[in-house]
């Protein structure tokens, strides 16, 4: 069995731990957490860490005692810097939470990488993580922003990117607000479709490597996967049902851009892949499975794949690192125009604030 850490960090990744949370007691009301059990597939900590007291009151599946608050402060402005020596200030007590859990296999660090708490702390975290467990594979999901949330927040995600790229992860699952927004007309309804589409398939990539399966990937293969291309990777998800039980049409439809959490176009951009199919025996037809795979193996330079016997119609779950992300670029380029105008405003204002100074110049108070 796996022993999985999941760590929701900062406001964006304490709504998608509850999001999980939310999944595992089965997604009824917010009173099932007093009433009924987690049904994770595997041995799962859950614990959403916070500077802002508010941000971790507002989680409606997530118990108690699986919220820390990081003390002494009240969110962190969407200041990096006071962020990152929040965590410093509060090291042990965060790790000896975590620790106190026991040992972990792998460990799902989600995070924004635009806002403070998240942005700044979950490098630093992941870095820890790797020293204190020696053994541990560590996958952050990271979330970048909307692109019109302002000059601070793409700044934020340039250089926490940056910064998750450089600690030594085993890779990068992006999710894209700008791109999942067409989910939902509005945005608040947008951030809750965006949550649960992590949540549902990171639940199932765990169910899936704690599973036994006919042709078996494992948390090796998931690995191997991770580490392929740039290191950054997506996930995309479809289910078949009674009007089209194909599981070639399920593969199909995990691999189209409106599955994926971020834009690609996989057969051209990917670089390895895993494909997990999970459904009734009847309904996975060994051929056309097959066929598909050969397709993406056309473009991606391996393909893992994994059969798990379950009742019910086909779910897939395609998981991708890619060789190409021309969206990131885009994103940093934008950051580095608001930085420079950020720049500029500030001299701009300090200037207009010494001429006004020159007024009094070389004048003294008078009483």
């Amino acid at each position: 069995m796996l022993n999985v850490l999941m760590l929701g960090v900062g406001q964006c990744g304490n709504r998608i731990l509850d999001a999980i949370n939310k999944e595992a007691f089965g997604g009824a009301s917010r009173l099932s957490k007093y009433y009924s059990r987690q049904k994770f597939p595997s041995r799962v900590e859950t614990i959403a860490i916070n500077t802002a007291i508010n941000d971790l009151k507002e989680l409606r599946f997530t118990t108690a005692k699986d919220r820390l608050h990081v003390p002494n402060l009240h969110g962190v402005g969407a200041n990096r810097n006071v962020g990152k020596q929040g965590f410093w200030d509060n090291r042990e007590m965060i790790m000896e939470e975590i620790e106190k859990r026991g040992d972990f296999d792998v460990a799902f660090v989600m995070t924004s990488t635009s806002g403070g708490t998240g942005s700044s702390f979950s490098p630093l975290l992941i870095h820890e993580l790797k020293e204190r467990y020696k053994n541990i594979s560590v996958i952050p999901i990271a979330v970048l922003p909307f692109r019109e949330e302002g000059s601070i927040y793409l700044q934020n995600a340039a250089f926490s990117l940056r910064e998750l790229m450089e600690v030594d992860a085993e890779g990068l699952i992006l999710a894209d607000n700008q791109y999942l927004k067409r989910c939902s007309g509005d945005i608040a309804t947008a951030y809750d479709k965006i949550n649960t589409m992590i949540a549902q398939r990171t639940l199932f990539l765990i169910e899936s490597l704690d599973s036994e399966m006919l042709s078996v990937t494992d948390l090796g293969d998931f690995k191997t996967v991770m580490s392929g291309g740039l290191r950054m990777g997506t996930m995309g998800f479809s289910q078949a049902d009674r009007k089209n039980p194909s599981v070639k049409s399920a593969i199909q439809n995990s691999l189209k851009p409106g599955s994926l959490l971020y834009p690609a176009n996989v057969y051209d951009e990917a670089a390895r892949a895993m494909v997990i199919i999970q459904g009734s025996r009847e309904y996975l037809d060994v051929d056309e499975i097959t066929k598909e795979i050969e397709k993406l193996c056309a473009g991606a330079g391996h393909v893992f794949k994994g059969l798990v016997i379950k009742k019910g119609y086909p779910k897939v779950l395609t998981l991708f690192t890619l060789a190409s992300v021309p969206e990131i670029e885009t994103l940093y380029a934008q950051a580095a125009r608001a930085i420079h105008e950020e720049k500029d405003r500030k001299q701009r204002a300090k200037k207009q604030l010494s001429d006004a100074f020159a007024h009094i110049e070389d004048l003294e108070e008078i009483y």
